[in-house]
């Protein structure tokens, strides 16, 4: 199986990088229908929370995190991944732009690895199928958020459609993603 396609992620025009930094990312299926998400940041500055056990927690994008909004082709729906670097997690699903269903309790825990890297690091984010919404075709936006070590933050994704940082407006899931049959 072919390595998947890396994604220059671009920082938001209306909140530049005060330093040097690159982010990309990818997308792929494993053969056991999981979505795998690559992640690598690369910057000297960035700032990393300190590892902790894996467990679901709110607030992420607070400090450095990488994310993931995943819909359906022609769905209202979508769900929001966020993964830290600490090893921390969530899964959101909104039933329609930002419009959060409170009551959704995910099926299973993504499953995360960190890497060090002589830059930064690099982050895998392992979701199973029954994470995801239902349907043949998936519309991905991967982005993140970066905190540098002066706490001034900046925002990365495929596509920025918006003035400001808004990760969940449907018209920046620019990635399309089949998904294999089994």
């Amino acid at each position: 199986m072919p390595a998947p396609a890396e994604h220059l992620l671009l920082c938001h025009p209306a909140k530049p990088a005060t330093a040097a930094c690159t982010v990309s990312a990818s997308a792929s299926f494993a053969s056991d229908g999981s979505l795998i998400l690559g992640y690598r940041l690369d910057g000297r500055t960035i700032l990393r929370p300190a590892r902790q056990a894996s467990a679901p927690a709110d607030d992420l994008w607070q400090h450095t995190c990488c994310e993931a909004f995943i819909a359906a082709v022609n769905a209202t729906e979508y769900r929001e991944f966020n993964f830290s670097p600490s090893g921390l997690w969530a899964v959101y699903r909104f039933t329609d732009y930002r419009v959060r269903d409170t009551d959704f309790q995910p099926a299973a825990a993504p499953q995360i690895s960190l890497d060090d890297t002589p830059d930064g690091f690099s982050l895998i984010a392992r979701l199973p199928a029954s994470l995801l919404p239902a349907g043949a075709r998936l519309q991905l936006a991967l982005s993140c958020v970066i905190e540098q070590h002066d706490q001034t933050k900046t925002w990365w994704a495929l596509a920025h459609r918006a003035a400001q940082p808004d990760f969940h407006l449907r018209t920046s899931f620019t990635l399309p993603l089949k998904v294999p049959q089994p």
